[in-house]
């Protein structure tokens, strides 16, 4: 299979279709899963469900609830972006996918808000809507998961894991770059814009994830992926106009390096005023508190995890460019 543009044959036909299929994509998620096929009931005529590996009653409970079941070869390097195309090859003909990750549940009335609003506007490829944590209580990092998915409605530049695509242009674009192990989603929007396709955040309930992060372990890891995921996709999509994540990539390693370095390398050398720039970060988290209201917990929450997160994104950033360097392929960054 091609990595992108391999769905279809170059020249060849692209099948008109109707209906709404469902590619969920899991491993081990247990009665997560569970709760996610159950609540695609009624709203999709078809639904794969795409197995990474699992050693718990995964498939079993799958194929329970009437979903194809596509266990991936693991002989062949897994990630989320090849799931999510085998998974939409195994779906057929259908004019709309729904993808959604198998630690999210569809919220009742998501399918036909989203399927209107594409049938009313030819032009858009992507409806995306409002993912909530579902226990944002537990944990502040599920908090900031929360905080995350809140984008603003309107056109966007990109979706996340749960969305529903127009079929056709999904294949017209190659589906998603296989050789991503993070950032998949942004990646296939960019290549749609390109296309002239537009990405629609609608003012509508879509899922509620569970992210169940709650030591400081698996946040740093999730972080260390969203680093690397920001220098892959400069090195695929860094050039104007598009800039792809150029921006963040460069913030992580000058938050993440080049001030550390440089102020360690100051103090220690020239004079301990020198140490005097890393007051930069506390500033830095009161600039970005007062955004959101000094009163307000969430908002220091949120800056303080965004200053520190600018370490594991830079470790991130390093280990994509290392790999290069040494012709080395990175296996996934899990934080479950």
């Amino acid at each position: 299979m091609r990595d992108p543009g391999k769905l279809t044959p170059a020249g060849a036909p692209v099948t008109v279709a109707t209906g709404v299929g469902a590619v969920v994509i899991g491993r081990n998620e247990g009665q997560r899963l569970v709760a996610c096929l159950a609540s695609l009931a009624g709203s999709v005529d078809r639904v794969v469900y795409v197995d990474s590996g699992s050693t718990d009653d995964s498939i079993a409970n799958a194929r329970a609830a009437g979903a194809t079941v596509v266990p991936l070869d693991l002989t062949r390097p897994f990630t989320a972006a090849r799931a999510r195309n085998e998974g939409f090859a195994a779906l057929g003909p259908v004019a709309y996918a729904q993808f959604v990750d198998g630690d999210c549940e569809l919220r009742p009335d998501w399918i036909a808000t989203a399927r209107a609003f594409l049938d009313a506007h030819p032009d858009v490829a992507v409806a995306c809507g409002r993912r909530r944590e579902r226990a944002p209580g537990v944990s502040v990092y599920n908090r900031l998961c929360d905080r995350e998915w809140d984008t603003p409605v309107g056109e966007a530049r990109a979706c996340g894991g749960d969305s529903l695509m127009r079929a056709g242009a999904v294949v017209a674009v190659g589906g998603f770059r296989e050789s991503l192990i993070a950032g998949e989603e942004p990646e296939l929007c960019l290549r749609l814009r390109a296309k002239g396709w537009k990405i629609r955040r609608l003012d509508a309930e879509m899922t509620l994830h569970d992210a169940a992060i709650t030591r400081l372990g698996q946040w740093w890891r999730r972080t260390r992926r969203a680093g690397f995921a920001f220098a892959e996709g400069a090195a695929l999509h860094g050039a104007p106009p598009e800039r792809h994540w150029v921006r963040e990539t460069r913030r992580a390693l000058i938050w993440g390096l080049a001030l550390p370095v440089a102020a360690l390398g100051i103090g220690l050398l020239f004079s301990p005023l020198g140490l005097l720039l890393l007051l930069a970060y506390p500033a830095q988290v009161v600039r970005m508190a007062a955004r959101g209201g000094i009163g307000d917990r969430a908002a220091w929450e949120f800056a303080f995890f965004g200053v520190l997160g600018k370490f594991p994104e830079m470790l991130g950033v390093l280990e994509y460019r290392i790999g290069v360097l040494l012709g080395r392929r990175a296996g996934l960054i899990e934080y479950k």
